[in-house]
């Protein structure tokens, strides 16, 4: 039933009708179809399923950056102007996810791109290197962090330097991943350039 509505969507009604009264004279052609609508399909719902992963990332991610310091040992009992306004280190942290969600907004981009099917243009390999740029930042803010963590007077250094190294690991295999992808993107919309 699912395949029947997916099929009108793709096709108009016009066009629905004269190609079902042509698939009916060839099984070649029933073949041809399928692998059409069976082509769009495989670019545009795995794309639009990952963005609308990428978007609840960024959702559970704010919510656990606003969420989080309420439960910390420290701020069991301060107000809320004392667990936002009053600790230099959780607004380092509000800083430091910037490039977080703006590396993520860059991949919703890349990913809408290559659902419309231009994934080979400079717009990706501009947002592959901002993802890269971004991951590299990010662990630069953790160093940073570290160090404030090392500088500071916490009874609990182990925790935050273990979380700091798990997320520098995370953004060096993105940083990595996205300068790898940007590298082929490049080379591959030079080589589009040159032909056309």
């Amino acid at each position: 039933m699912w395949a029947l509505a997916v099929i009108m969507a793709v096709l108009d009604d016009s066009h629905f009708a004269l190609q079902s009264q042509r698939m009916m004279s060839s099984p070649l052609r029933i073949t041809n179809s399928y692998k059409r609508i069976l082509a769009l399909l495989s670019l545009r719902f795995p794309t639009k399923f990952l963005q609308i992963v990428t978007v609840l990332i960024g959702i559970a991610a704010l919510a656990f950056l606003l969420w989080e310091p309420h439960v910390e040992g420290r701020n069991a009992h301060a107000t809320l102007f004392e667990i936002y306004f009053k600790d230099p280190f959780l607004a380092y942290a509000y800083l430091a996810s910037i490039p977080f969600f703006m590396a993520l907004y860059q991949a919703f981009k890349v990913l809408g791109d290559a659902g419309q099917n231009k994934v080979f243009s400079p717009a990706a390999v501009k947002s592959l290197r901002t993802i890269k740029r971004c991951a590299m930042s990010i662990i630069g803010f953790v160093i940073a962090g570290e160090i404030f963590i090392g500088l500071g007077d916490s009874d609990d250094r182990a925790g935050g330097v273990f979380i700091g190294i798990l997320i520098s690991f995370g953004s060096i295999v993105i940083a990595s991943a996205a300068a790898m992808f940007e590298r082929i993107l490049q080379n591959a919309v030079d080589m589009k350039s040159r032909t056309t």
